[in-house]
């Protein structure tokens, strides 16, 4: 394992300018990849921290008795997923808006009569708070008789949604494309030191030298080359990480930002050597015909 070792850092020591070449396209992909996974980490949690405060607002039908508003907030406070249910009378809602409106408050004073209907505010318990079960609580109660309208923001959480799949998309063809771009390189740059080495390799094989005697030192220069590229990714990533967490900090830290979790950070990490090992295979398969 030394051995290999040692030979490898020779070889890029010797081919430095190629190796590092090599090295920066691993961690230009490893930087792409990583800051699509820091998008998707921090707009996931985002959505989950929105979701919380989501709530449904069932509007009822004018005319309703007390009576039946008070036995549809019943029906409402035993169906599954109800965490709380709140009723807002229509005098309640047009007081609320006089108060969100703060000066222009006085635009109201002109109305005749109160345009808004009665609510109930339904929030849902913990365990039930993500998109596909907030929908199916919202049909079921938008089909309860008394209800007029449900309405829970589903257009903005929709449209939300929408954008996060699109980056996941983006950011797997791009990364599959950067990835495959970093093989192809790595390939190149063993398939060079091969050339460079192909009297000693043939006389290896001549005495009889083991394949993986071989191939060994050409391996552990893929996988190290993978491994400083990840590194130098990751902490571009990290760098650019922190210099908008301090922004945002700087702005009251309105948004909650965050790093990679450990375990995706080694997930990339090993990933990057994968590549570097695989650029190594295919450039001795060729090479050797083995």
């Amino acid at each position: 394992m030394i051995r290999m070792v040692n030979r490898a850092l020779k070889d890029m020591w010797a081919n430095r300018f190629l190796n590092a070449i090599t090295v920066v396209t691993v961690a230009l992909s490893i930087l792409i990849v990583g800051a699509f996974a820091l998008f998707f980490v921090n707009a996931s949690g985002l959505l989950s921290l929105w979701t919380k405060e989501i709530r449904i607002m069932a509007y009822l039908e004018p005319d309703m008795t007390p009576e039946a508003i008070r036995s549809l907030g019943k029906r409402m406070e035993g169906m599954p997923g109800v965490g709380d249910v709140r009723f807002v009378s229509r005098e309640r809602a047009l007081e609320q808006l006089r108060e969100g409106m703060d000066e222009a408050s006085a635009l109201l004073d002109s109305l005749e009569e109160n345009p808004l209907p009665n609510a109930y505010e339904i929030h849902m318990a913990e365990a039930f708070r993500n998109r596909e079960k907030f929908e199916l609580l919202a049909t079921r109660i938008a089909g309860l008789e008394g209800v007029s309208e449900v309405e829970y923001g589903q257009e903005w959480l929709n449209r939300f949604i929408r954008i996060i799949d699109l980056f996941r998309l983006v950011g797997i063809a791009m990364g599959a494309l950067f990835f495959l771009a970093a093989a192809f390189i790595v390939a190149n740059t063993i398939r060079l030191v091969l050339y460079s080495r192909r009297d000693e390799i043939e006389i290896m094989r001549l005495m009889g030298g083991a394949e993986a005697f071989i191939r060994g030192p050409f391996y552990m220069q893929g996988l190290l080359q993978g491994a400083l590229g990840g590194a130098a990714g990751m902490t571009m990533l990290f760098g650019g990480f922190r210099f908008v967490a301090d922004k945002v900090a700087e702005g009251g830290g309105f948004l909650p930002v965050r790093f990679l979790p450990d375990e995706m950070i080694l997930g990339i990490f090993i990933g990057s050597m994968v590549v570097g090992w695989m650029g190594s295979y295919v450039s001795l398969r060729q090479f050797l015909k083995a």
